[in-house]
């Protein structure tokens, strides 16, 4: 790894999203190598007709953890994600969930990464998987990220 401050810019990038100031506001992020945790506070706000988390936000924390998973390991260019499952275990209405991604295989022409979204005693919510590829967005020239 050539820059040692490279996981706190990515850590600065994701907060500095607009949707994540706006929507999800108070989301939580650690990034280390191959991995991301992210954590957030679920309110009412998030909830779908029947008065729990939408789909939504399940896919939003698994691909947002697999995602920042790879990013760890691509020091120049902006990372896309290609394709993103997700397995939705069990309905969820409020308080802290917790979302770990990790890079499960790197390829060629793209990366693999899985995440778990659990609640905050543990309990397994969702699972995703997805594929990444590298993007043409050099990193340095995302505001956020500098």
């Amino acid at each position: 790894m050539t820059d040692p401050n490279h996981f706190g810019k990515l850590e600065r990038m994701y907060l500095g999203a607009r949707i994540n100031r706006q929507v999800y506001v108070g989301t939580r992020i650690k990034i280390t190598h191959g991995e991301a945790r992210i954590e957030y506070d679920v309110t009412p706000h998030l909830h779908h007709a029947a008065n729990a988390m939408h789909g939504s936000v399940y896919f939003k924390l698994l691909d947002d953890a697999a995602y920042f998973a790879v990013a760890s390991l691509v020091l120049d260019v902006f990372v896309l994600t290609k394709s993103f499952t997700i397995d939705l275990k069990r309905p969820f209405t409020e308080g802290l969930v917790r979302c770990e991604g990790r890079v499960a295989s790197i390829g060629d022409s793209e990366f693999i990464a899985t995440s778990v979204l659990t609640t905050e005693d543990g309990k397994i919510l969702a699972e995703g998987k997805g594929h990444f590829v590298r993007g043409r967005t050099a990193l340095d020239t995302v505001i956020e990220y500098r």
